[in-house]
């Protein structure tokens, strides 16, 4: 429907933007597991207009890796800690570890308001509205099981910061889970679909925890909060 816009001044799809001329920063490598520090603004797989991708690049830098490689996504507009398995074992062992839910995830996020409460749970099911993808929507009778833990590290007068600790992976769970009327009642700083549009939506996964496939250790990758 192109053509019916010609002449309508209309917002920019931010998915035609690419990095191209930023690298992937790497936070973590071994034989099995490449941790990649994925930048705001672009993508973890190619979508249907753009391709350049977190998986595009690493399957051009990184020619050895066989198997799916991303073992998670974050969301276009998320920044922070991706995991890709370099062999179809180390995905199939660190995947089973997320299906099991004992990896251990936290984000930092910048609310538009203060909040009340220091610290707990949201617990709201979450589906897709398919008349307004990509946007989720709350609902308690199809809706996929979806629980975020949460704590204010400082509030502001302004916003407040806060750490998420998301127990299930569902698309813009942590979004909709502060938006939502019946969760925080309170929007990620940014957030173009469930709040209001910023320079970027202030949402960064600052740290993953897993075991490693070959020498069973458990460790912390971490990335640098950018805001």
């Amino acid at each position: 429907l192109s053509h019916m816009l010609k002449g309508i001044s209309i917002e920019e799809n931010p998915l035609k933007t690419t990095l191209k001329k930023s690298p992937l920063v790497v936070l973590y490598e071994d034989e099995n597991l490449l941790a990649i520090d994925k930048p705001n603004g672009m993508l973890s797989v190619p979508g249907k207009e753009v391709k350049d991708s977190v998986a595009l690049r690493v399957k051009k830098y990184h020619p050895e890796i066989s198997g799916p490689g991303l073992i998670h996504r974050l969301d276009y507009e998320t920044s922070g800690v991706l995991l890709i398995a370099k062999n179809q074992e180390a995905h199939r062992f660190i995947q089973k570890q997320f299906i099991a839910r004992s990896v251990q995830k936290k984000y930092l996020a910048i609310l538009e308001k203060p909040l009340l409460q220091k610290s707990g749970e949201v617990l709201l099911p979450l589906r897709l509205d398919p008349f307004d993808r990509p946007r989720q929507l709350v609902c308690f009778k199809n809706g996929k099981p979806s629980k975020t833990k949460f704590k204010v590290i400082h509030n502001e007068r302004e916003s407040v910061r806060v750490a998420f600790f998301p127990e299930t992976g569902r698309t813009h769970q942590l979004r909709v889970h502060s938006a939502h009327k019946n969760g925080l009642n309170n929007p990620i700083k940014g957030d173009r679909l469930y709040g209001k549009a910023s320079d970027r939506l202030f949402l960064h996964a600052e740290s993953i925890t897993i075991v490693l496939p070959t020498s069973q250790k458990r460790i912390t990758i971490t990335s640098p909060c950018p805001f």
